[in-house]
């Protein structure tokens, strides 16, 4: 027999039951909604839950892409070292007047660093790089466990900062580029990609002498390299407001590398 208080001592064992199966409920509706979610550049930045991060991508081709997937006559805007708080509203006003999109390879702590920057990024319409941690450009010669933590850690650091979105390439500092190195990123989604065209910005050698290297170098392929971070980058910015509505002129359509 179970006495009046036997019966209060039930009722809320199964008063909190309930809560908990509605909590859990709840939970798993939000979770499958977020789950839902479409990672391509633009989408939605709310801050992501762990499950969202940790999906596995749909592995890649693990040869160093340089192909634009805007055809023969396409080229590929590819921005490194970023974000820089100081720089990369720049670089992105510039695209912005030139109604270009690019592709960003950051550095993982730069990411962290500045979360709005790579959320401004995203909702701009512009494709994430992983480009390590630490931008160690003696990566191929350390150790896997060495290139995977650079890696893999910078991959998370981006998609944490982007809310969500994940770098759909993967750039080797200094072209750093190992058989591993290439297959880890591949595996996880990110295409290796290189360049054929370095515009030599990260010397500072001057406006005029950017221009013209991509002027005479364009022949060589579509995959143009410029930065947005480590140092002054007015010479950058400077150079892509010519070197834009220049490729336009000759026939240049714009896209983003060959995944």
């Amino acid at each position: 027999m179970v006495r009046n208080g036997g019966r209060g001592w039930y009722a809320k064992v199964l008063a909190a039951a309930l809560g908990v199966t509605a909590v859990a409920g709840l939970s798993s509706f939000w979770n499958a909604q977020v789950g839902n979610g479409d990672d391509r550049p633009g989408q939605g930045v709310a801050a992501p839950p762990a499950q969202s991060q940790e999906r596995k991508a749909a592995p890649v081709a693990a040869g160093i892409a340089h192909a634009s997937d805007a055809g023969a006559r396409g080229v590929n805007i590819t921005i490194d070292d970023g974000p820089d708080p100081a720089w990369t509203p720049e670089v992105l006003r510039v695209l912005r007047d030139n109604g270009v999109k690019a592709t960003f390879c950051m550095v993982g702590t730069q990411a962290r660093a500045h979360p709005d920057l790579v959320r401004t990024v995203v909702a701009a319409g512009h494709r994430l790089c992983d480009h390590t941690v630490s931008h160690d450009v003696t990566m191929d010669r350390k150790s896997r466990a060495y290139q995977s933590q650079q890696i893999l850690d910078a991959e998370r650091m981006i998609t944490r900062a982007s809310g969500g979105v994940r770098p759909l390439y993967y750039r080797a500092p200094g072209g750093a580029f190992t058989p591993y190195s290439r297959q880890l990123a591949a595996s996880r989604g990110m295409r290796p990609l290189g360049w054929n065209i370095d515009s030599k910005d990260f010397e500072r050698p001057g406006t005029e002498a950017m221009v013209a290297t991509v002027k005479n170098e364009i022949a060589n392929g579509p995959t143009l390299l410029f930065h947005d971070a480590g140092g002054d980058r007015s010479q950058t910015v400077a150079a892509l407001r010519e070197v834009l509505p220049w490729l336009k002129e000759q026939g240049y359509s714009f896209g983003f590398p060959v995944r």
